[in-house]
């Protein structure tokens, strides 16, 4: 690979290139890689070009199958379930694709997460010596580490790429962000914010798209611990333009929702569903015409034990040309979609008065929370003398301001014109709730104690890759109905009692199988292993 050097503000940088020729648009194109930089006519490599040095070196040692030299007898029947799934999802071929040097490495301790459920990756070594898997050799601690920080963001983006055209097509991809929490000092977008899991400690976001129609994962990003989810919403679509994913359909729930963010996904064509918030004018004034009307037996849907109401809506679009300046108006369609649920409103009342009991509490036995002083004095009259001490009077109106939207509830969609089509789509989206409580639990990732930047985002993504695994396997499950007889831990650990003999000067050999176990890789489409 051609060397050269470059000069950026007195330093003299080294950087490799990599010249790749595009016969599509008929030109030349060169990559640069910076390696390391002169100092004093020496170079000093940096931290990753050593890491991937160190990585190839492991490699060239152990380059890979070799001929057997002595009998084997490993656990198989779970890891060759995998192997399958990788090939039917074209995991397998878009890593060789991406990390060419990495790939049996990345596959294979993806393999361990999913099995050992919450083990560290100290016990890979442990597994190793008992499983056949891709790479069919131990990764020590040292040389997981050295994996993480060797996966780059040009690859992993490209990862993203590849897997979207594979499925893609026509689904809407539910968007949401999670927290993990964070015992390190050392990574930079480590804040204090709202932590979704209600830990005291620094955490890191995570946002991850979600097919909603395939189970599948699509896409993810790190972000800082102190970013709002609204926020997200234009990087995210940025995102999506540079990995060129083609109609893009999107689920988000009310805390991505903003006029900006909606007028962005009208100027990209991009479909969307999103809840909305009661008090946003748009779904005020349809609920404050129709709040009692649709609460009829002709607004009612039995299935879903729920009361509906649709009205066609114009959205005050308005976009700031980039060149001018100037700003455009016009309308766009949507559809207002609004919804009565009495177990909703019942819910609702209840914590209601919950709230409003903890915060006579409060004020009764003089421990105020400085942070509900807003609601104190929004909910009551408090008066307080010598005599009769602290006397509450509840501000009805109010309270019945409140208590008037009790199991309302809406969603607005500029491509969804049926109410029933949109709720069930948007509570699909409960699956990417699942999808976090994989990743946090079964995959380990509910708190980060990785030292670096390179080491965490290396790691998020070999999780994200079990991630994929794991969701197609619990999506098979309930197609097929297995939860019925089985737990994922029952019939991971059904499967990984098949065994492979290896011998020297013969092929490897799967051991018997009972009924059980075939009927298994029947339910998932695979071919049984022999």
């Amino acid at each position: 690979m051609p060397r050269g050097t470059q000069v950026i503000n007195g330093t003299e940088y080294v950087f490799d290139t990599d010249p790749k020729w595009n016969a599509e648009k008929k030109y030349g194109t060169h990559k640069r890689t910076y390696i390391g930089k002169m100092v004093d006519g020496v170079f000093v490599p940096n931290k990753r070009y050593l890491l991937q040095c160190a990585l190839k070196e492991a490699q060239k040692k152990n380059p890979g199958p070799v001929p057997v030299t002595a009998c084997s007898r490993l656990f198989c029947g779970t890891t060759m379930l995998f192997d399958k799934i990788g090939e039917k999802l074209g995991i397998t071929n878009d890593l060789k694709a991406c990390f060419p040097e990495s790939w049996k490495h990345i596959l294979s301790i993806a393999y361990f997460l999913i099995m050992e459920d919450r083990n560290p990756l100290s016990r890979f070594p442990h597994w190793a010596a008992h499983h056949k898997h891709p790479l069919g050799k131990s990764i020590p601690s040292q040389r997981s580490s050295e994996l993480f920080g060797s996966i780059q963001e040009d690859a992993k983006q490209h990862f993203f790429r590849l897997q979207a055209k594979r499925r893609m097509e026509t689904e809407y991809l539910a968007y949401d962000t999670t927290s993990i929490s964070s015992y390190s000092t050392m990574i930079k977008q480590v804040r204090y914010g709202k932590n979704k899991d209600h830990e005291q400690l620094p955490q890191i976001n995570l946002a991850l798209l979600y097919g909603e129609s395939s189970h599948l994962p699509v896409y993810y990003r790190k972000l800082p611990g102190n970013i709002n989810d609204v926020s997200t919403v234009k990087r995210l679509l940025a995102d999506l333009e540079f990995l060129s994913f083609d109609k893009v359909k999107l689920v988000m729930d009310r805390g991505f929702y903003s006029e900006e963010n909606i007028n962005e996904l009208f100027r990209q064509h991009y479909k969307f569903l999103i809840a909305a918030k009661k008090s946003l004018r748009l779904v005020r004034s349809v609920l404050d015409e129709v709040r009692e009307s649709m609460k009829s037996r002709s607004c009612y849907h039995s299935d879903f034990k729920i009361n509906y109401y649709s009205r066609r809506v114009d959205w005050d679009y308005t976009e700031t040309k980039k060149r001018s300046g100037i700003v455009e108006k016009s309308y766009r369609r949507l559809y207002v979609h609004v919804y009565y649920n009495d177990q909703k409103a019942l819910d609702d009342r209840q914590a209601f008065n919950a709230l409003l009991d903890t915060l006579e509490s409060e004020l009764r036995s003089g421990r105020r929370n400085p942070d509900h002083e807003k609601l104190y004095h929004t909910y009551y009259d408090i008066a307080e003398t010598p005599v009769r001490g602290i006397t509450l009077t509840p501000k009805q109106d109010a309270i019945d301001h409140v208590e008037k939207d009790y199991g309302y509830f809406a969603l607005m969609s500029n491509d969804i014109k049926d109410p029933i089509e949109a709720l069930i789509l948007y509570r699909c989206k409960d699956l990417i709730e699942k999808a976090f409580g994989n990743l946090k639990e079964r995959l380990n990732m509910r708190r980060t104690s990785v030292s670096s930047e390179e080491n965490l985002e290396g790691k998020l993504f070999v999780q994200f890759v079990a991630l994929i695994y794991l969701s197609y396997i619990n999506k098979i499950m309930s197609e097929q109905g297995l939860y019925r007889n089985y737990t994922l831990n029952e019939l991971l650990d059904e499967l990984d009692i098949i065994e492979c003999f290896e011998q020297p000067g013969h092929s490897a050999a799967v051991g018997e199988m009972t009924k059980k176990q075939k009927d298994l890789y029947a339910a998932f489409g695979v071919a049984i292993p022999s």
